[in-house]
């Protein structure tokens, strides 16, 4: 079946012709046909075993309700996955929708499992008349850009259930990501069992209770109960990342060291330079005032090391293990006789050199496991470890200079692929703590420039912090629609011609196959920016989509179509303390009905 496909390579490029994120390669449309989807339609295996025809199966009844079944062989009417190693695609997949059925076709199976996916987002969300699905016909031929496209979750400050986690998984597999690194240990709280250091998940995975803005929270009192938090075992570890590897997803692990070590203190509270106690931190004020690093000096700290690394290398196979880094206070190293010792006897010049002196020892220690290195890019700061890659999170320069150095790279920068922040104005969205709005992380570039190897570059990742992101169900708001401009970037081939407004086309499909499926998303996009004036006497409202209508009012009554309608910068009346605003499309409300507060449109974020 694939050899056939060699017309393929002559395919224009038609990206926006589909509802498809990330963009494939290559479309062809024909125009006014369309393969008939039935609960008859049977799904045919040539060269792979009945996993993928299977998992299409289960697909197909989940998101369709579509109880098809596998067949044998090849057949006319019918859906088609095919693997031939033999074949020169050129490609990852080869998709091909003609009205006699659906042949998906790849070198190996991760393609043919990539090409699965496009064709659910190509499923109409509903059926039609007569009961079948009308597939558009097409031909599709796709490949990635990179080989990372990650994103990562952060399960120390807020736990996920082993479900919620799958079912992020599912979300990543559908948009082609293929990388989940797993942050699991911060100050607070460690998540994942370590046999050996029993302690870490005893002491170190539970805190206290708290809500409300993060940073604002109160400390443990005395006598307080930790009752918050929780770990994985290392059978749910295992059936995360069986489920994962289905998928064809890697799972890379972080230990967060040497800073973000508080709930390591708190378990062996010995490893630090101070002596405690410590408790795991619930959110409350403390870098700088109590001690979140550990001490360098004490041999016993990379003993623990040894033995947690020893145990995180044994159930992930990833080769690559992460080691954090970041935002690593010296405060304490410089103040204890025992750091000032080692770096005398090291020759190390200054705390920035001892911090690279740690990450090399932490290297040796995962090498010694069989795996490699990964960090933020603070391991830069006081010289490079030998074989490390760099995850570059404080814009690209991190990136760029381990690059010039020689050292592969994974761009990770924020804003703009920072998926806890604000996506609208902070007055109308969850608290948090910077802005990047869909259109920002879409627009942004995240290459290496001009003088530098592009093959150092392995790819993007977006990160998903959970300091204000208590619950699964708003890690989900927070994470779609921007991963959809991440997976685009990570996927697609940069295109000169690229089209925001078919982005958001393509974008606003996905959003109705959320809702089928009943997952959530932000409608951000759909709500205006405000911004004021330095004197405060006029307001502008800034669509970040095109084709809305913005109506408003400073009465405080909420407005609706029949309200006066945006047309240009607005003179705040005498007398009106607040804006209150929703969007409509072609007669109908999409956006939200909002509030704010005149006095608060130019806050940057929201106060506690």
């Amino acid at each position: 079946m694939i050899r056939s496909l060699a017309f393929c390579a002559v395919l224009s490029a038609n990206v926006s012709a589909l509802p498809i994120v990330p963009a494939p390669d290559k479309v062809e449309v024909t125009p006014d046909a369309f393969f008939r989807l039935t609960p008859a339609t049977p799904v045919y295996r040539s060269g792979i075993g009945p996993a993928l025809p299977g998992y299409l199966v289960e697909q197909l009844q989940h998101a369709f309700n579509l109880r098809v079944a596998p067949g044998t062989g090849q057949a006319p009417k019918g859906i088609s996955l095919a693997v031939d190693v033999d074949a020169d695609m050129g490609s990852d997949y080869v998709l091909i929708v003609s009205e006699n059925g659906v042949a998906i076709g790849g070198n190996n199976e991760e393609g043919v499992f990539h090409g699965i996916q496009t064709l659910l987002q190509l499923i109409p969300r509903g059926p039609s008349p007569d009961g079948s699905f009308h597939i558009p016909a097409c031909t599709i031929l796709d490949t990635p850009r990179f080989t990372w496209r990650g994103l990562m979750l952060d399960s120390s400050r807020h736990i996920q259930s082993v479900a919620e986690i799958k079912t992020l998984i599912d979300q990543m597999a559908l948009y082609k990501f293929n990388v989940l690194h797993w942050h699991l240990t911060d100050d607070q709280g460690w998540r994942i069992e370590i046999k050996s250091r029993p302690k870490l998940t005893e002491i170190g995975a539970w805190r206290v209770p708290r809500e409300g803005i993060w940073w604002s929270r109160p400390g443990p009192q005395p006598g307080e109960k930790p009752t918050y938090g929780g770990f994985y075992t290392h059978d749910q570890i295992r059936e995360v990342v069986t489920y994962a590897a289905a998928r064809f997803i890697r799972i890379v692990p972080e230990i967060d060291v040497p800073g973000h070590s508080m709930a390591i203190l708190a378990a062996y509270p010995e490893l630090s330079t101070t002596g405690g106690p410590f408790t795991v931190n619930p959110g409350s004020q403390f870098y700088n005032t109590i001690e979140n690093t550990l001490d360098p000096s004490n041999p016993e700290t990379f003993r623990l090391l040894d033995d947690v690394f020893t145990e995180v290398a044994a159930l992930f196979p990833d080769p690559y293990i992460h080691m954090g880094g970041d935002e690593c206070t010296k405060k304490f190293w410089e103040a204890d006789p025992d750091c000032k010792k080692l770096m005398e006897s090291e020759n190390l010049k200054n705390t920035g050199e001892l911090q690279s002196w740690f990450v090399r020892k932490v290297e040796k220690i995962i090498q010694s496991k069989g795996k490699k290195l990964i960090g933020w890019d603070e391991i830069l700061e006081g010289g490079l470890a030998e074989s490390a890659t760099v995850m570059s999170w404080r814009g690209k320069d991190g990136g760029i200079a381990a690059a010039k150095a020689g050292h592969p790279v994974v761009m990770s920068p924020s804003p703009a692929y920072y998926l806890d922040l604000y996506q609208g104005h902070p007055q109308i969205e969850p608290p948090t703590y910077g802005m990047a709005r869909l259109k920002d992380t879409w627009a942004f570039d995240p290459t290496l420039p001009a003088g530098t190897d592009p093959k150092l570059l392995l790819g993007i990742q977006g990160n998903i912090w959970t300091e204000e992101i208590p619950n699964f169900r708003h890690l989900q708001y927070m994470t779609w629609p921007r991963a959809f401009a991440i997976a685009e970037a990570a996927w697609s081939k940069p295109d000169p011609a690229r089209d925001w407004n078919g982005f958001v086309g393509r974008v606003e499909a996905q959003f109705r196959l959320f809702d089928s499926l009943g997952w959530h998303y932000a409608r951000s996009i759909y709500d205006p920016a405000v911004s004021v004036s330095a004197d405060g006497k006029t307001i502008t409202l800034t669509p970040e989509i095109g084709g809305l209508e913005i109506h408003y009012t400073f009465d405080d009554t909420e407005p609706d179509a029949t309200y006066p309608k945006y047309a240009g910068p607005l003179a705040v009346p005498p007398g009106a303390s607040s804006l209150r605003t929703r969007t409509y499309r072609a007669g109908q409300p999409v956006g939200r009905l909002t509030w704010i507060a005149i006095r608060d449109i130019a806050s940057e974020k929201r106060a506690p």
